[in-house]
């Protein structure tokens, strides 16, 4: 069972989010202050942190902060109603390895909890580097892609996106997650630029829309 260790002020919104948590099968331990977050965050491991921005005693960046600085590398979600480019940025710059700005849904967050722990399992399940979903071969330190053996020549962003919807196959990505995962809250990149570069791969690729297949009025998703 997954222990997460939720980091939130706001009694009432922590109680409906340990509830549902607890209801998709995760172990949950609530904090409300800063502090004393920090202390259980460094007493024991976790396999994630849900990280409130603006807590009492110490903050949420100065948490993540602390915690990277000794190199401790559990999965970190921060949650906050600040939703400019600036907190954004410094929220992953701190440290965090997502941001959900409120309010949210709550199968969005189960969705991005699902792709961190995607990645990490894919990290130490796959010790040749190598990335693999029906007949498409992903090496990683190399960076190349082949089908069926034949590599496909990729832009470094066409294969940051594909590697991003490769490792969350069968999740549906909304436009606004497929940007900030590939292209990381670059300043005047809008998110129809997503479509494009979806358009790019699907070409490469040849055949594309059996891989890479659009929800409407939603975003994306690849087929495993």
């Amino acid at each position: 069972m997954r222990q997460i260790l939720l980091i939130e002020d706001e009694p009432n919104f922590a109680r409906f989010l340990e509830l549902e948590l607890k209801h998709e099968g995760f172990d949950v331990t609530v904090c409300h202050d800063g502090r004393e977050g920090f202390a259980f965050a460094t007493e024991r491991e976790w396999d994630m942190l849900l990280l409130d921005l603006m807590l009492p005693g110490l903050s949420g960046i100065e948490i993540c902060r602390r915690l990277r600085s000794q190199k401790n590398k559990t999965p970190i979600i921060m949650l906050t109603a600040r939703n400019s480019v600036m907190d954004r940025v410094t929220g992953l710059d701190s440290g965090a390895d997502d941001y959900l700005p409120k309010p949210f849904e709550i199968e969005e967050l189960l969705a991005r909890m699902r792709a961190i722990f995607r990645r990490i399992d894919d990290t130490e399940e796959s010790t040749d580097g190598i990335v693999r979903l029906q007949d498409l071969q992903v090496e990683l330190p190399s960076r190349t892609v082949s089908r069926d053996g034949v590599e496909i020549p990729l832009t470094k962003r066409e294969f940051d996106l594909l590697l991003v919807l490769i490792r969350n196959a069968n999740n549906i990505l909304s436009r606004d997650q497929l940007l900030d995962l590939v292209w990381g809250f670059e300043t005047g990149v809008e998110t129809n630029i997503v479509d494009v570069y979806i358009r790019y791969v699907r070409q490469k690729l040849g055949d594309g829309d059996k891989y890479i297949q659009t929800v409407r009025g939603v975003g994306y998703i690849m087929k495993g």
